[in-house]
């Protein structure tokens, strides 16, 4: 099956992708990214990185920092570009623009992969409502997250570039509706990004779950026509959502947001090996860096927004506890919905346990 700009690939397809390659990956192939260029007159390579978020989001941040790095430790090989506040593609598109070619780097976020591998809504399930980042990198950082990563290989050609980045806790930010306790949620209309986990938990929380991309989530808050959204703090600081309405937010870590780095398989297939090295390992270097950063810009978003008056609730350990056992009731009818793996379920669930 074909990864096209309208297709969508099964769990068990591997893509034929036989889509031009773009003059950034021509001119990989003219000037040689194994060794430097000898015609003085011959242009740099360039890796073309796809964002579509804003240049001051953490996520643009991390990626600017792994694209210096790699170009310092390249010497001079490569000029690698990042495109922010989705220039190139916005994320529900930039797996297929990967998979064939069209953009060289993206780092989708995971909500928008279980398109294209059902079981990365694991992650989205009530299991991990109100959870620890700790918790979280145990869990994707290990034997789960290598199946998956295996899987979306597999699904889409694309190569993942190793360990996921954070986005950070997720939680409900409203306009004209606190939130106060699970009860507030229920009737109010929440904007997700993606991921039908995302939208299954909303929808037992009893909202009405939205599918709005992020482009479009501002005029959507001025409108009225939404009653809030589910995002991050530091995502909502970003493009300064309280601008657009947002006066509320209610942090229950509904999940854990993480990107996914992806290469394009026409890129990685002309690598030469110690590029590809030289690429796995500087991402890699930078995982932690960029984990930290999302730490540091969630707690200060969340101090932003106090100080441009939006309402903080924060519920208690216990009502968070509450609400994952409430949800739980919902979970086999969830994964049955949406066909997930059983027994990746029922491993991660005895991780969590653990």
């Amino acid at each position: 099956m074909r990864v096209g700009c309208n297709g969508l690939v099964g769990r068990a397809a591997r893509p034929a992708v036989t889509v031009m390659v773009m003059a950034g990956l021509l001119a990989v192939l003219a000037v040689g990214i194994g060794g430097r260029a000898t015609d003085a007159g011959a242009a740099t390579p360039t890796i073309r990185i796809s964002s579509e978020n804003t240049a001051d989001h953490v996520q643009t941040r991390v990626l600017r920092l792994f694209a210096e790095r790699l170009e310092d430790r390249l010497d001079g090989r490569v000029r690698v570009e990042v495109h922010d506040s989705a220039a190139l593609f916005r994320g529900r598109d930039v797996v297929e623009a990967v998979a064939a070619g069209r953009v060289d780097v993206a780092v989708p976020g995971m909500w928008h992969l279980d398109r294209y591998e059902p079981d990365f809504a694991v992650f989205l399930l009530p299991m991990f409502y109100g959870r620890e980042d700790t918790v979280n990198h145990a869990i994707r950082d290990g034997a789960a997250g290598r199946t998956l990563n295996a899987r979306l290989e597999a699904a889409t050609g694309v190569r993942v570039l190793g360990r996921w980045i954070d986005l950070g806790r997720t939680h409900l930010f409203t306009r004209g509706a606190t939130i106060e306790d699970p009860a507030d949620i229920k009737g109010l209309r929440l904007r997700v990004a993606g991921g039908e986990g995302n939208a299954a938990r909303i929808r037992a929380l009893g909202a009405e779950a939205v599918l709005i991309p992020w482009p479009d989530l501002p005029p959507a808050l001025e409108s009225g026509s939404i009653d809030g959204t589910l995002t991050s703090a530091g995502t909502v600081v970003s493009a300064s959502l309280w601008t657009r309405g947002i006066d509320g937010a209610y942090l229950d870590s509904q999940y854990f947001a993480q990107y996914v780095p992806i290469v394009s398989p026409r890129l990685w297939g002309r690598l030469p090996d110690d590029v590809r090295t030289a690429m796995t390992e500087t991402w890699d270097a930078v995982v932690e860096d960029g984990r930290a950063m999302a730490a540091a810009a969630q707690e200060e978003a969340v101090a932003r927004l106090a100080a441009e008056g939006v309402r903080i609730v924060r519920p208690s350990p216990d009502v968070l506890a509450a609400t994952r056992a409430d949800l739980m009731a919902h979970q086999v009818g969830i994964v049955r919905a949406l066909g997930l793996d059983p027994a990746l379920v029922e491993a991660v669930r005895t991780a969590l346990e653990r």
